[in-house]
């Protein structure tokens, strides 16, 4: 009964804000401002061009457009007359933008459900009618401004290619501006100025930003929002391979937060671990399978615990065929835990060449020796593998694993070649992993990406992008194909599928010329 009245009363909402927002907005969204002041050519314009502005147009009160005296005249900028008019402008955009954008991202299998009661949703007129508002003054203004910068910020961290980066970047540092100019103490702001130079490729930047709204001595002090600041901190601390910095970080966030202190303290143990402190690594390793027990969600682990869950028991039938001691199972693992659930975060995407280079150097010097060479590879001056020593990773699950880091890694050195050898490699072992079956899904993913990305990089307009498109959506329908749902995180990947054919769909038509201008 409950069930029934819950999604009888969603629909009705979403119902009631589809026709709110056409009451209010009967000629579209495209007479109102956004953000960004200076429109990218490839997106909707912030103001409308000379073009789209009526000469005969009369000045009339917002209100007079619902009761009729209207004109057959192209549409003007609409610029609200008082604070009644902007509030209901700014939030019904508000509701309309934010309901539709949550509907856009829940993953595939999620919305043939929720289409089958009703829900209909346009991604792309949900983050425009966002835009609209966070554009205002009001209070819809910031929160709409909140939930625009939440969506870029994983967008540009986790759909791995964007159609245009620069505008999304500017309309972000622009509501960044506005929002921070009105609020300079707030977490929330000070999280997303650090985000926006991380996107940027300053992560000395944001980890100064975090720094600075974490003090001790700060006016304002929000444990929830500095939660997000810690976690974030953590991330681009690890990004930056300051491990012991980003170790302290992840454990600090067991005091701030508890949806999964075991997840925390595995990434810990792996920075520990890349540092060569062994004993501390271990100590943080053997209170994970505790703190699983301890805290389980609806009495059952969290998708990540079941992953964890699965590396422990890997780990441990590891160490015993080595004949080493189980006490000690962090002597097996040579691939750092904390770089494996990077790529669940997608952290390694936006490191400098500098970084990916010594991740390279680090990952390439593992027995047995990778078999595919990249010309920095080739430059490195290794000491021959030890004689009589059991190999560094002896399973196709680590090979894959390792395979997959380094195509990540070299596409940041914009070693493309390099890149797609060795996530195809990472594929060709699909049939012989045992524990970790997301590899070849992701694997799949990134391929996608190394496409569009080298297309990018050697030229954006011109022949041949037609056929780049089309390849990267084969290969995603392939890697949805490879990671059903009995596939460990396959929600994660299924949502960042979503978020790539997307930016596909942009990039599609800004190169047919049907962009909205």
């Amino acid at each position: 009964m409950f069930s029934y009245y819950y999604r009888y009363s969603l629909n009705s909402a979403h119902s009631k804000f589809t026709k709110l927002f056409k009451t209010v907005f009967p000629n579209g969204l495209d007479g109102y401002r956004t953000p960004a002041a200076s429109p990218s050519v490839s997106r909707r314009p912030s103001n409308p061009s000379i073009r789209s502005v009526s000469t005969n147009a009369t000045k009339t009160s917002f209100f007079s457009k619902w009761s009729g005296g209207s004109t057959l005249a192209v549409p003007q900028p609409i610029i609200p007359e008082g604070p009644v008019d902007e509030l209901i402008i700014s939030g019904t955009a508000f509701g309309f933008g934010l309901f539709n954008l949550v509907f856009s991202l829940l993953p595939k299998r999620v919305q043939g459900v929720v289409g089958f009661f009703g829900f209909k949703h346009d991604r792309k007129h949900a983050l425009q009618a966002l835009a609209v508002s966070a554009a205002k003054t009001d209070v819809h203004s910031v929160f709409a401004a909140l939930v625009l910068m939440t969506y870029h910020g994983v967008v540009l961290l986790l759909s791995g290619y964007q159609a245009d980066e620069a505008h999304i970047l500017k309309q972000y540092g622009a509501m960044i501006a506005s929002v921070s100019e009105r609020y300079p103490t707030g977490s929330l702001w000070i999280l997303n100025q650090a985000k926006i130079k991380r996107m940027s490729y300053d992560a000395p930047g944001a980890i100064a930003v975090l720094r600075d709204g974490l003090k001790p001595d700060r006016e304002v002090s929000f444990k929830q929002a500095d939660t997000l600041l810690v976690f974030e901190l953590a991330w681009t601390l690890l990004a930056e391979r300051r491990y012991e910095e980003a170790a302290i970080e992840f454990v600090r966030m067991t005091e701030l937060n508890n949806w999964s202190p075991a997840t925390y303290y595995f990434i810990a143990c792996g920075c520990y671990i890349t540092i060569g402190k062994l004993d501390k690594a271990q100590e943080l390793f053997d209170a994970v399978p505790g703190m699983i027990d301890k805290r389980k969600m609806g009495g059952k682990d969290l998708p990540m615990e079941v992953l964890i869950k699965k590396k422990i028991a890997f780990y441990k039938e590891k160490q015993k065929r080595r004949g080493g001691d189980e006490k000690n199972l962090v002597q097996c693992m040579k691939i750092s835990p904390a770089e494996e659930m990077a790529i669940f975060w997608n952290t390694h995407e936006r490191i400098s060449k500098a970084v990916a280079e010594a991740h390279i150097r680090d990952w390439a010097s593992l027995t047995p020796r990778p078999t595919i060479r990249s010309a920095y590879m080739e430059t490195l001056d290794l000491p021959p593998p030890p004689a009589e020593v059991p190999l560094d990773l002896d399973t196709p699950d680590e090979l894959a694993l390792r395979s997959l880091l380094l195509g990540i890694v070299h596409r940041v050195t914009e070693d493309f070649q390099t890149s797609r050898a060795f996530f195809q490699d990472a594929i060709d072992k699909q049939g012989d992993i045992r524990v970790s079956t997301w590899i070849c899904g992701v694997a799949m993913f990134e391929l996608a990406v190394v496409d569009l990305k080298e297309k990018e990089t050697t030229g954006k307009e011109g022949d041949g992008w037609a056929e780049v498109l089309e390849g990267a959506e084969a290969k995603l329908d392939k890697a949805m194909a490879l990671a059903p749902n009995s596939t460990d995180l396959s929600s994660r990947l299924d949502s960042r599928i979503s978020m790539l054919r997307e930016e596909i769909g942009i990039k599609r038509e800004m190169l047919s010329g049907n962009v909205e201008q």
